[in-house]
This record gives structure tokens, C-alpha cells and sequence, in this order.
């Protein structure tokens, strides 16, 4: 079976209003930029959007904020978008945060069939309220769900078009979890190759998760910057 499609536009064509997507990529790495500038292009809205982050202003799912196409954002760290800031506190933007460990055991769950699991993190916090909880060898722990999706999309360093996956050092992050979490997968890839071209021992996700893939192109591959202040 051939999943190949010709580009962004054609692998997102069935993400309607209201779809719950995944969203690969950590900080500014291996982020799906491709999928986003067509979802952005497409004006698909009230997306809820699970992801790590929520981009920078110009970049990442911080485009799609901009637009206004994202209802609610489920994720871990956001400090670096002031647009998300501003719709947060305007309460023009829903937010469920969830420690960096927990929100990936949740999508890994997801991928793994396990409805719901119990976690130390977050006890006694915000993040317990309204949870339930159950004390494990003299520890109290929340139970967590897993976080399913409709779509997730993500980016890859090479790819066949059976849909195996191959990333390259800390592009993996979130995605290899999410390929295995959401309904329809999508991967969009720098290099397309056909079937056999990949060492096996190499794939990181299987063809089997993914239902459409594709090559990208155009992308910015921006890094962060470490910023020092040295006080005088």
C-alpha cells in the first residue's frame, strides 16, 4: 500500500473544525512545519491541540494561535509565546497543563492501549484537583488518562513510502509516541525513499502506524539561542 501523498495540502485535507490533533516536536525541533502552514492555509478551527509547547510567536503552533484557530492547548511548557500568554489571560484560550513526564506517559499510553495510569506528580498541586487519587507503598499519586487524538502529525528526518520512520537525534522527542496515539497519522519527512531503502534496525516507527506521508520542503530548522545577561 502506497501512502505517499503529493504535499501538506493533501495530507491534511480531511482535518475538520473541532479535531483533536497531536502535534510533534520540542521547543523549536523537529517541529511538523509543513502541516502547519497548511493548516494555517486552510483555516481549520477550534482545533484542540496536544503538543509539548506552543511554538515562538512566528513559528510552530504559534502560527496557528495567531490565526486563532486553536481552542485548547494540552501541554507542558509555554513560556516562549506571548500570544499564548495574552489569549490565556484574556480567557480567549483554553490551557490544561501537564508535567513534561506525565503528559508523555499519557500519549504513550495512548499508543499502547492502557486507558489510565497512577503518577506522584502533581500531588497537592492545581494539577490534582478534581483527580482521583490512591496511595501506592506509603506515596500518594494522581491517576492520569491517556490523551488520544483524531490526527497526529509529525516531522521526520526520512521516511519510505511504506510510511517507516526514521528521526535524527532529538528530532524524535514526542513524535514516536504520538505516531502510535493518533487516529490517522501523518508524517511529513525530509527525505522520501522507497520501500527497502532503510536499514531496518534503524526504523524508529513502524509503516504500520502511519497512514500518509510525504516530503517537505522549505524548512527553517531553527535552533534556540542560549541568552546570557551578565549583571554589571
Amino acid at each position: 500500500m502506497n501512502k505517499v501523498v503529493a504535499n501538506a495540502n493533501e495530507a491534511i485535507k480531511d482535518i475538520q473544525d473541532d479535531a483533536v490533533i497531536m502535534i510533534g516536536g520540542f521547543g523549536l525541533c523537529g517541529i511538523p512545519e509543513n502541516c502547519i502552514a497548511a493548516l494555517v492555509k486552510k483555516g481549520t478551527k477550534n482545533l484542540t491541540c496536544i503538543s509539548n509547547n506552543a511554538g515562538v510567536d512566528d513559528f510552530g503552533l504559534g502560527l496557528l494561535l495567531k490565526t486563532r484557530q486553536i481552542k485548547k492547548m494540552i501541554s507542558s511548557y509555554v513560556g516562549e509565546n506571548a500570544e499564548f500568554e495574552r489569549q490565556l489571560l484574556n480567557n480567549e484560550l483554553e490551557v490544561e497543563l501537564i508535567p513534561q513526564g506525565t503528559l508523555a506517559t499519557c500519549i504513550q499510553m495512548a499508543a499502547m492501549g492502557i486507558p489510565a495510569f497512577y503518577t506522584p506528580a502533581g500531588y497537592g498541586t492545581e494539577i490534582a484537583i478534581g483527580k482521583e487519587t490512591r496511595e501506592f507503598y506509603g506515596k500518594m499519586h494522581l491517576m492520569e488518562h491517556a490523551l488520544h487524538a483524531d490526527f497526529a502529525i509529525v516531522k521526520a528526518w526520512k521516511g519510505d513510502d511504506q510510511g517507516n520512520l526514521v528521526f535524527r537525534k532529538t528530532t524524535r522527542n514526542f513524535s514516536t509516541s504520538m505516531a502510535k496515539a493518533g487516529n490517522i497519522v501523518i508524517a511529513e519527512v525530509e527525505q522520501l525513499v522507497a520501500a527497502g531503502e532503510l536499514e531496518p534496525d534503524h526504523i524508529h516507527v513502524a509503516g504500520i502506524y502511519v497512514k500518509r506521508i510525504f516530503e517537505g520542503k522549505n524548512y527553517e530548522k531553527r535552533i534556540e539561542r542560549k541568552t546570557i545577561h551578565i549583571a554589571q
